[in-house]
């Protein structure tokens, strides 16, 4: 199947997945249970989950399908997987149960230790951010159809003012300290893999990580910001990859806009 017939089951699939969050988010009430790891888990996660899984197998029973919420599966197994889907059927629980909105739907077709296709869903807004190798990266809104891509960091007062954009809730010092010496910013937090998508679009300039996530969070997006002509790294530059070792977290990452911007000198040097 040709990488743009998939990318359009994918939409409809977390069109799908985004239905099924927002019967639980539009409840007076939902449970909110604490996983081994601290983190929330509610109807929503597992609702996404079931019909995400559900139908990738439907779509392509070829290709296994790795969801935050499935059981672990030993690299031993991983490491032999040519193409696999990389799912986490809700981004941003921490948002979903705070009710802002800032939680998606994240779907990534892996191949070859790389994001080739992603879809973010919005399902809060009706929207959604996708992109597969080579055929460019878009939003959609209610439907309509836009081409996205990075933006030259702007210039004020003769120098670079970037927006950045981290996470309100995990580490955030360790971001203000990276970007103290930048000659101008603005920062902004906001939730989930939405922080990777507004440096797609051209919305912010630099998104540093610098506190853990696992891989299904960072794949959807990295195949849209990458299409859009940005970056998705690590702190020594070099392209986040997938399924090469035994943990599934990620090192700590930047996401970079401007391509024509050098970014490691600025960083480095201010």
């Amino acid at each position: 199947m040709q990488l743009e017939t998939l990318l359009e089951s994918v939409l409809r699939i977390a069109e799908g997945a985004g239905d099924k969050i927002l019967e639980v988010y539009e409840r007076d009430d939902f449970e909110t249970r604490i996983k081994s790891d601290n983190s929330p888990l509610t109807a929503a996660d597992m609702a996404s989950h079931h019909h995400i899984v559900d139908a990738l197998t439907a779509l392509t029973p070829e290709i296994p399908v790795l969801s935050e919420e499935s059981k672990a599966v030993p690299f031993a197994e991983r490491a032999a997987w040519q193409r696999y889907w990389l799912v986490d059927p809700l981004d941003g629980t921490k948002e979903f149960v705070a009710r802002n909105g800032e939680f998606t739907v994240n779907i990534a077709l892996i191949e070859g230790h790389k994001a080739i296709l992603g879809v973010v869903g919005v399902p809060a807004r009706n929207q959604a951010y996708c992109a597969a190798k080579g055929l460019g990266a878009w939003r959609i809104d209610n439907g309509e159809r836009k081409a996205i891509r990075v933006r030259s960091v702007p210039e004020r007062d003769g120098n670079h003012h970037f927006t950045v954009v981290a996470s309100r809730r995990s580490g955030l010092d360790k971001v203000e300290q990276l970007v103290a010496d930048l000659p101008g910013y603005e920062l902004t937090n906001i939730g989930s893999a939405l922080k990777i998508c507004l440096v797609a679009e051209g919305e912010a300039d630099l998104y540093p990580r610098l506190a853990p996530t696992s891989e299904w969070d960072t794949a959807a997006a990295q195949a849209v910001v990458e299409e859009a002509g940005g970056l998705l790294t690590d702190t020594d530059f070099k392209p986040l990859q997938y399924n090469t070792k035994d943990s599934i977290l990620n090192p700590h990452f930047l996401v970079l806009g401007d391509p024509d911007l050098e970014w490691q000198r600025v960083l480095t040097t201010g």
